[in-house]
């Protein structure tokens, strides 16, 4: 038997029939190296990049410990956003599907604090939730974890990138000792080792898929020479490779906002997502990105954990990380899932030192080409296919995908595949539709009815 094949990790046969409904047919390096520890219980530290499978090594790990039957916390997963805790949880309740009544509760800022109270006192097997908020309900009394058999610190750099090391502090002062740590990162600085050899026991260190493929993802560096040519080349470079979806990762706040504004002044469908946007506007710009109304995504490193996408054609760098780990992992956010991808780097001369650390740190020489002449062309941005529509009603309401689904394509003018995806939020709703239906759709939900009931659409 494969050592990446489910089977060998002797789950219950639920467990196996559940993950090949999903689609995993095998293990990923990061599963088929931790899951075997994990699953004896042992604390592990992965060191592994997005996309790599680690959400479902740890879930699979604290499912296949729980006991549904003793109702209480016994399982913590800490997440940097609330974006990641959010697909954090999906995930977890999609492995959990053989199992029946496994109560995951998600706890994290950005929402109304009331209901999340009223969940705690009702209970729950499994908390996913971000450092800040956990930390809010264990200080006012409301959670209490005295039970727990499992933590597990999701994207652990950023937390303390993000300056939640105190929070992380009292939650974890708060969790019995004797419990099972897993500890999952996509770099591993000095910090990340400080805080591990404090909260976990003997663990196993695992480092798989760090640097990415160069079959899979192709790496270009051109050479630039101020600013105002790096925004022109990135300009070019989205209009040679006329991608999907591409991210352009800058190192500050300041710089994400200018190059959305400058793509945006030139015709490309463009968010940016940075720190100082506040959640209803970070939602609305992952969700039109995720549902392909939106073509370019500029952000910060930070943001950027919220983002999953499979299927990311281009990344562009627009200077080299500071950290050069968080380069790797930037270039390593293309290519996922066996697809091909392509990155690009913008260096100057002024940072040939940078170039020479990146070299050292990947092992091999990096070669900087100038522009090639036939990237000099006039062609004009091109419009997503799908537009994105709000709609002001959503989980609270009992709005499900289908409803809106049906709602768009009663009496047959709008076909199905005219319909991307939707999104359901407590008070809200996003579906994607054909550019060429936008207004048919809208017409539909604002004059018509969804489960008996009016709701108003706007378009994004």
């Amino acid at each position: 038997m494969s050592k990446k094949n489910f089977l060998s990790l002797g789950l219950p046969n639920g467990f196996v029939d559940n993950l090949t409904s999903l689609g995993y047919c095998e293990m990923t390096a990061i599963q088929a190296e931790s899951l075997p520890k994990i699953l004896a219980g042992e604390d592990v530290i992965a060191k592994s990049k997005t996309g790599s499978g680690k959400t479902a090594a740890f879930g699979l790990g604290l499912l296949a410990s729980l006991e549904v039957k003793n109702f209480c916390i016994q399982a913590i997963v800490l997440c940097p956003t609330r974006e990641l805790a959010d697909q954090v949880s999906k995930e977890i309740r999609r492995l959990a599907r053989s199992t029946h009544n496994v109560k995951v509760l998600t706890l994290c800022g950005g929402k109304s604090i009331g209901p999340q109270i009223g969940s705690l006192e009702h209970g729950a097997h499994i908390i996913v939730g971000t450092p800040g908020r956990i930390e809010d309900h264990i200080k006012k009394g409301r959670l209490t974890a005295n039970r727990l058999k499992v933590l597990v610190l999701d994207e652990a750099d950023r937390m303390l990138e993000m300056g939640f090391q105190p929070a992380l502090e009292t939650i974890i002062g708060s969790l019995p000792q004797e419990r099972q740590t897993l500890l999952f990162s996509a770099t591993y600085p000095k910090e990340i080792e400080s805080m591990a050899q404090k909260i976990t026991h003997k663990p196993h260190l695992v480092e798989v898929d760090i640097d990415h493929s160069d079959g899979i993802i192709k790496e270009n560096l051109f050479e630039v020479t101020d600013d105002q040519h790096r925004l022109y080349v990135i300009s070019l470079l989205i209009l040679k490779h006329n991608p999907n979806s591409v991210v352009v990762f800058c190192n500050t706040k300041r710089e994400t906002q200018m190059i959305a504004d400058h793509l945006k002044s030139q015709g490309f469908s463009t968010l940016a997502l940075h720190g100082d946007l506040d959640q209803k506007q970070r939602d609305e710009a992952l969700v039109q990105f995720d549902n392909k109304s939106i073509t370019v995504i500029v952000a910060t490193d930070v943001a950027a954990r919220g983002l999953d996408i499979e299927a990311l054609d281009l990344v562009i760098n627009y200077q080299i990380a500071r950290d050069l780990d968080v380069h790797v992992h930037r270039v390593g956010r293309t290519g996922r899932a066996g697809n091909e991808g392509m990155a690009c780097t913008l260096v100057s001369s002024e940072e040939d030192y940078k170039l020479k650390l990146l070299e050292q740190h990947l092992g091999k020489r990096l070669t900087v080409d100038m522009l090639p002449e036939q990237m000099n062309f006039d062609r004009k941005p091109r419009l997503p296919d799908k537009v994105c529509l709000k709609i002001d009603g959503g989980k609270k309401q009992k709005l499900r995908p289908g409803d809106i689904l049906g709602a768009l394509t009663a009496d047959n003018d709008i076909e199905s595949d005219a319909i991307g995806k939707i999104n359901i939020f407590d008070f809200s709703a996003y579906v994607a539709v054909n550019r060429a239906v936008v207004t048919k759709a809208l017409d539909k939900i604002n004059q018509g009815k969804i489960k008996g009931r009016q709701f108003r659409a706007k378009k994004l």
